[in-house]
């Protein structure tokens, strides 16, 4: 069984709801990466989605953005980044890749999904293939038991997410709100509607993210939510670490985890 859907089937036993931090890959260095993402699984991150960096992402905001830009002018490439992942052994963290597809076609989709794997992926988040064109990907995603998440955002037609959760697989990555990630001060009351609906048109866990930052986020929708998915709040702590120790980012990046896992599964 794909350890995502492991992942999942074991926290619906418990009644339990999943933690999904992400990282860049390579900000500021994949050394620093790798002890991060060491550092979320022990504060309690289930699953951890690593960004590989690119030039023209199209729905990250500013935060994620600024941080794929350091790495890209420290030179990390897809290579580096599947090298230091299979460095990571995280046995009871699987592992998510959110990946332009410019980066996947440009190495050859088969390669990749056999490359990803081999390093440690479970499955991947393609924000920039529209699901039209994503069919290829989907099958020989499936051919490998490799997970293929797809999103819906709140302007996707109702009649087109029912077609987007059909095709997804791993979770369906539900975006809080109209635009680019980052943190707000609250989430759309709307929000809860909207998940709800979804849990009404598939079985696949549903995961929240952009937006996500606060134990009060967090607690808005543990309710009707599978798991929360939180980037910016961590990726904003990158750029100190020109400024301060990574063992004082660590620590920053490990407290807040423990806060927003304290608000999603509370004792």
């Amino acid at each position: 069984m794909n350890p995502i859907d492991a992942l999942f089937q074991r926290l619906r036993s418990q009644g339990r709801k999943a933690f999904i931090p992400f990282l860049t890959a390579g900000d500021p260095d994949l050394a620093a990466t790798g002890r991060l993402a060491r550092t979320l699984a022990d504060n309690g991150a289930h699953l951890l989605e690593i960004g590989f960096p690119y030039s023209d992402p199209i729905a990250d905001g500013p935060v994620i953005q600024a941080s794929y830009t350091r790495a890209l002018e420290r030179g990390v490439h897809v290579e580096d980044i599947f090298a230091a992942v299979r460095t990571l052994a995280l046995p009871n963290t699987p592992l998510v890749a959110m990946v332009s597809y410019s980066l996947i076609h440009r190495r050859g989709a088969e390669k990749f999904l056999e490359q990803a794997a081999a390093a440690g992926f479970s499955g991947a988040i393609v924000p920039d293939l529209p699901f039209e064109e994503s069919e290829t990907l989907s099958r020989q995603a499936a051919e490998r038991d490799f997970k293929l998440i797809h999103l819906v955002t709140p302007t996707t037609p109702r009649e087109r997410a029912r077609a987007i959760a059909r095709r997804s697989t791993g979770f369906l990555y539900c975006v809080s709100v109209t635009g680019i990630t980052g943190e707000r001060d609250r989430l759309p009351p709307e929000l809860l509607e909207q998940l709800a609906w979804l849990r009404q048109q598939t079985d696949l866990p549903l995961c929240v993210g952009f937006g996500i930052s606060r134990p009060e986020h967090v607690r808005t929708v543990r309710e009707v939510a599978d798991g929360v998915i939180v980037g910016s709040a961590f990726v904003r702590h990158l750029e100190k670490a020109g400024s301060q120790s990574l063992d004082g980012v660590a620590s920053t990046i490990g407290a807040l985890a423990r806060s927003l896992v304290e608000a999603l599964n509370p004792a």
